[in-house]
């Protein structure tokens, strides 16, 4: 396998996290796409690629923690589905 594979999926992956409307797909996508990309700079031998999506993906993970913890919105009564 060519490792300039590996740079298209890490591409087509941040280019998908950034047509997602929900924010954590957004966030797992792009991090996902980050550390596709971390292992394209190792096998390429890029530190720059490596230490920038090595961080981004860093980012990223704070990012969805901070998400996931927030408490979720309560629905007023009059907007709750009906059962």
């Amino acid at each position: 396998m060519s490792w300039e594979y590996l740079g298209y999926i890490a591409s087509a992956l941040l280019v998908a996290s950034l047509t997602m409307t929900d924010v954590v797909k957004l966030r797992w996508y792009n991090m996902l796409g980050c550390i596709v990309f971390t292992a394209y700079g190792v096998a390429i031998g890029a530190v720059p690629v490596v230490f920038t999506n090595a961080l981004l993906a860093l980012v990223n993970l704070y990012h969805i923690i901070k998400l996931y913890r927030q408490p979720k919105a309560v629905q007023p009564e009059a907007q709750k589905p009906k059962s």
